[in-house]
């Protein structure tokens, strides 16, 4: 008698992950959340070109010192971040954005949507890189900057313009780049 389940591939892999993403994200369109539209919609607004992230950083660079310097290390895990998702992931990757039907039932929580490509979200890795490139230089800082992170990331979801791959892999990119940002500052103080 043969196994009635399929073999392990990675082909069978993704296309089960692309299948399950896909899903995740027809589940979020089709959920009523009418007080979290409009705050969404605006957070995700709010997040273009790091927006967010660039006044904290201003803040944080006001006050001197270590506070500056954590600003500074997360503006450039930003600048990586996003050079990684814009200049690298989307061009690689080139996923379609997902559909937006004309016929949505909540047009009003839609952000206009990008030209760019879907994968990986450059909001999700910009705003976790900033998060993760303070934290460890500003540790009351962590949970909040990570926590609005994770909220900029479901926005791009909620607002229809990302699938949640996107923001899982945008996450990813952002952790990597931080990183990489706080080894090579770390290199330079020794």
């Amino acid at each position: 008698m043969s196994d009635p389940s399929p073999k392990f591939s990675a082909v069978n892999l993704v296309r089960d992950l692309a299948t399950l993403d896909r899903a995740l994200y027809e589940t979020v369109t089709v959920t009523r959340t009418p007080t979290l539209d409009t705050a969404l919609r605006r957070l995700s607004g709010a997040a273009d070109h790091s927006k967010i992230s660039f006044a904290v950083a201003a803040g944080l660079a006001l006050r001197g010192g270590r506070t500056r310097r954590a600003a500074a290390l997360g503006v450039a895990a930003i600048g990586v971040a996003s050079a990684g998702a814009n200049l690298l992931g989307k061009r690689l990757v080139r996923r379609p954005r997902p559909h937006r039907a004309v016929d949505s039932p909540f047009p009003g929580r839609h952000v206009p949507m990008p030209d760019s490509a879907s994968f990986p979200s450059g909001h999700t890795a910009s705003a976790v890189a900033f998060a993760a490139a303070v934290g460890p230089g500003l540790p009351a800082a962590a949970v909040p900057l990570g926590l609005l992170a994770c909220a900029v990331g479901y926005s791009r979801v909620h607002t229809g313009v990302h699938y949640p791959g996107d923001v899982v892999a945008g996450a990813l990119l952002g952790t990597g780049s931080a990183a990489l940002v706080l080894a090579v500052a770390a290199r330079f103080d020794d």
